[in-house]
């Protein structure tokens, strides 16, 4: 098996378990790290019963130790592209991640050869950044729009406008609850990720290979 993951997580790591059940049968990479930046996400206890070796990479102290928050941000970016070049994944994988990734992240990894995709409930240019689904029932709600989605792609510097690897739409449903539709989104998300985890280990295979 030549290829390997990096997961970064916050959250209970439904769409990580996705990529646990997947790998080695859907997928030929093995995930060889979990990073998450909140110290009780369930992630992190799915990825070591599956054992996986886990990190903690939190922000709380960059923010102690540099007074200015974008400079805290920067350097703690920097560091985590730096855990995550020790390891030299063929890819990086956001599942849930909630921090916005900065060109002192991106840069030494693109340098470096390895692609970063995220996955994002929202369709392509609808719901940039957090909250997508609730704003995409409360447009929905106001008749704005019948359908929202969600998408895997490549992570840059804009939040969420990297280029898509694959979306999905999803119709929305008269008095469905937000509850329900976030429901029916995870479950698509489910088999989205390693789709589109899929699909990105093939493009780098090809260029590799030109």
């Amino acid at each position: 098996m030549s290829h390997t993951l990096v997961v970064l997580i916050s959250g209970e790591g439904t769409n990580l378990q996705a990529l646990i059940d997947a790998q080695c049968s859907e997928f030929a990479a093995k995930i060889v790290q979990v990073i998450s930046n909140r110290q009780k996400a369930g992630g992190l206890k799915r990825a070591e019963q599956a054992g996986i070796p886990t990190a903690y990479h939190n922000l709380v102290k960059y923010k102690r130790e540099y007074p200015e928050e974008q400079e805290a941000r920067d350097q703690y970016d920097k560091d985590l592209a730096h855990i995550i070049l020790k390891t030299r994944p063929s890819l990086v994988v956001c599942a849930g991640w909630m921090h916005i990734l900065a060109p002192t992240f991106l840069k030494p990894l693109d340098e470096a050869g390895i692609p970063v995709i995220n996955l994002h409930p929202a369709l392509p240019g609808q719901f940039n950044g957090k909250d997508a689904i609730k704003r995409a029932y409360e447009a929905y709600q106001e008749g704005r729009i019948a359908k929202t989605g969600i998408m895997i792609h490549y992570v840059i510097e804009e939040v969420d406008e990297g280029e898509p690897l694959l979306v999905r739409e999803i119709e929305l449903r008269s008095r469905e609850s937000l509850e329900d539709l976030e429901q029916r989104i995870h479950q698509v998300e489910w088999r989205a990720i390693v789709e589109g985890v899929n699909l990105a280990l093939e493009r780098l295979k090809e260029k590799q290979s030109s």
